[in-house]
């Protein structure tokens, strides 16, 4: 054994006595509590003067290329408009048809029904027009870095850890600098979406690009191409399939930035409608809206997505079907002006389930009144609170029906010290510390810590996981969060998110075992984790502030709803894509199903479930600036703060503070994820 791995349940014991030391310190020094304001060296004001400066200098550059741009969109929407719906539904029927076939055809042809159907057309296709501009925008500059960082290494040192802040800072944090640089119009989603959208296809042509086969290179430069020639005609065709599924995460990136920059308006698209509607409390209205958008979103997301991974059937179907599809368009389009249904949806054929949907909410809530209250109260009380600030000062007459006497807090310990005591009995002697350390955590509550201690215990943990490099970048990142400032609203946020995340990965992880156990379950649950992944962050709320009204029980559950289905998902993918040779072999030797199951499935399925943690805690980031919508404190207020106020260092500095919490987490679930593979001699899994 190592000295590190000898030297851990010391350092967790002393990290847990230090802890409960400085903690009973504060009541005499408030600065191991609260870190000092006086010692607080905020970058707001200096970020602030400087977009000042800038906007200044090159704010008459960046207005005229917005205005500029705004008219591919304006002549994108005028073309959308123009067609008549008829002719729109047939191309993307065929594009599915072509794509993948006659399922897929059906549900984008139903999809755009749809749209029709409960009256979004117009603004649905102000929508798609964006992305008809912002995907080319973006898949053009993310190839071109692409290309560089493949070819330069130099490049590629700068490119990605910029592609990593871009994808870990929260999108509203800049949509602020391009709607100050920009101005309020169309423009601002646009430019959002790129931004947004690029990272995906740089990081999928670098990766296409590198995993040609060498054997492939040999051969052109055998044959006497020149480094152009190879490049075109070789990597280029080689790497195809990969580029063309970064077309695919960038379509889908897009199209979810353009509906959150719906947020700061600029035009009447379905984004604009989901949010006007969620404001005025119509859950039916919004909710419709927000099915638009995730019908948009699957559907593009199946079509480009079949045109990257079947390249095969799109050959086999050959030119006659994009023929026959050209023609019947055409057809369609002529008959459009003589026959005025197919130019435009009848009016008498719209479908208004609003009102329904909007009486069955309020009789559920009126008459589910008490269970409601129950559920909300229950897991607040005696889940949330506890973990927010202890059970020191949870426990109360009020919230739990007693108080915490002497004898009582004597009786706590004593459990924590018996608990550590038999894990120390069992020779399991870091988790007998950890044991000490997670009761003194939960007797002060996360957010009551001693920043001293916490920053301690984050930093051993990330030198733990990962080694001296994470530590080193752990420690920098949060001392800028206690420099800067942001530290209780990082804690916040910590605090919201890892009970999030934890209910989302355990549930997750179990619905995804009995989905890959089951084929009717895996029917079922994948259409909904679909619809949960491409419906709008915000209107994801919609529903559970109805029900539960505002607060942080109703941000829970709506990060709960989107961060559980990479959980889903990567267990899922991971127990259904073992080796084969090692179920037959665990087979043979008898193993009964739950054997299989506990001692041979999830063992080898660890590193992908590892990945599904990692994408659950990133997922739960991203929805914590939506959930400041409905009062939440945080880092998320804080980037809402900015936005409202235009103050571009409030914002900013909260976003990187978010950002410097995802990548914390991102690099330690990997580090785990990495040392698993490395146990079993996997190859590293991606979806």
């Amino acid at each position: 054994m190592s000295a590190a791995l000898k030297s851990q349940p010391v350092i967790w014991s002393a990290l847990a006595g230090l802890s409960l030391v400085l903690y009973l310190a504060a009541a005499a020094l408030p600065a191991l509590n609260v870190y000092p304001g006086a010692w607080v060296l905020s970058p707001s004001d200096a970020m602030n003067d400087f977009m000042r400066w800038f906007n200044g200098v090159f704010g008459p550059g960046f207005k005229s290329a917005g205005w500029l741009l705004e008219w591919p969109v304006r002549w994108s929407q005028a073309f959308l408009q123009f067609l008549p719906w008829s002719v729109t539904t047939a191309i993307f029927v065929f594009l599915g048809l072509i794509g993948s076939g006659w399922k897929l055809a059906l549900f984008a042809g139903l999809s755009m029904i749809y749209m029709a159907l409960i009256g979004y057309w117009d603004e649905s296709m102000n929508s798609l027009a964006i992305v008809l501009i912002s995907v080319p925008m973006a898949v053009t500059t993310g190839f071109a870095l692409g290309v560089w960082g493949f070819y330069s290494n130099r490049a590629r040192r700068i490119i990605m850890p910029v592609l990593d802040l871009l994808q870990t800072i929260p999108a509203f944090a800049y949509l602020l600098p391009i709607l100050i640089l920009f101005d309020f119009g169309t423009t601002v989603g646009l430019v959002a979406s790129v931004m947004y959208a690029f990272p995906p296809m740089v990081r999928n042509t670098i990766l296409g690009l590198r995993a040609v086969p060498e054997e492939i290179i040999e051969a052109g430069l055998m044959s006497g191409a020149t480094p152009f020639q190879l490049f075109r005609k070789v990597r280029l065709p080689a790497a195809k399939q990969q580029m063309l599924l970064g077309v695919n995460q960038t379509t889908m990136a897009s199209l979810s930035m353009v509906i959150i920059a719906a947020i700061i308006g600029g035009t009447n698209d379905i984004g604009w409608e989901v949010l006007l509607t969620m404001r005025k409390a119509q859950f039916g209205e919004s909710l419709l809206a927000g099915f638009v958008i995730a019908l948009i979103a699957m559907a593009l997301d199946r079509i480009t997505h079949a045109f990257a991974t079947k390249p095969r059937v799109i050959d086999r179907q050959g030119p006659n079907y994009w023929m026959i599809a050209a023609l019947t368009i055409a057809a369609l389009g002529a008959l459009s002006t003589v026959l005025p249904f197919l130019r435009d949806w009848p009016e008498t054929l719209l479908w208004e389930p609003a009102a329904a949907m909007n009486a069955a909410l309020d009789w559920v809530v009126i008459n589910g009144r008490t269970w409601i209250e129950g559920i909300k109260n229950a897991a607040f009380f005696f889940v949330m609170l506890p973990i927010k600030i202890g059970l020191g000062q949870a426990v109360s007459p009020f919230t739990w029906g007693f108080a915490l006497t002497p004898a009582l807090i004597a009786g706590y310990a004593g459990l924590v010290l018996a608990g550590a005591g038999w894990a120390a009995l069992r020779r399991r002697k870091t988790l007998a510390a950890l044991v000490l350390l997670w009761g003194v955590i939960s007797y002060i509550g996360l957010t009551q810590m001693p920043w001293p201690a916490l920053f301690a215990i984050f930093v051993y943990a990330a030198y733990v996981t990962s080694g001296r490099s994470l530590a080193i970048g752990t420690a920098l990142g949060l001392a800028f969060l206690i420099v800067a400032g942001v530290w209780p609203e990082s804690v916040l946020s910590i605090y919201l998110c890892g009970v999030a995340v934890l209910i989302s990965f355990s549930v997750g992880t179990l619905i995804g075992i009995v989905a890959s156990q089951s084929k009717a379950v895996s029917a079922i649950v994948r259409p909904v984790m679909d619809t949960l992944q491409t419906m709008p962050l915000f209107v994801i709320l919609i529903p559970f502030v109805m029900v539960f009204k505002i607060g942080e029980f109703t941000a829970l559950l709506a990060i709960i709803a989107y961060a559980i289905v990479p959980a889903i998902r990567y267990t899922e993918h991971g127990l259904r894509n073992l080796p084969a040779e090692v179920i037959e072999a665990a087979d043979t030797i008898g193993c009964t199903p739950l054997q299989l199951l506990f001692k041979v499935k999830l063992p080898l399925a660890l590193p992908a479930i590892m990945l599904g943690l990692n994408q659950t805690i990133i997922y739960g980031i991203g929805m914590l600036v939506i959930t400041a919508l409905v009062g939440t404190n945080g880092l998320g207020q804080q980037i809402y703060i900015g936005l409202g106020n235009g103050d571009f260092g409030v914002g900013m500095t909260a976003g990187i503070g978010m950002a410097i919490i995802a990548m914390i987490a991102d690099r330690m679930t990997q580090a785990v994820s990495r040392r698993k593979q490395e146990e079993y001699g996997l190859v590293q899994q991606h979806i």
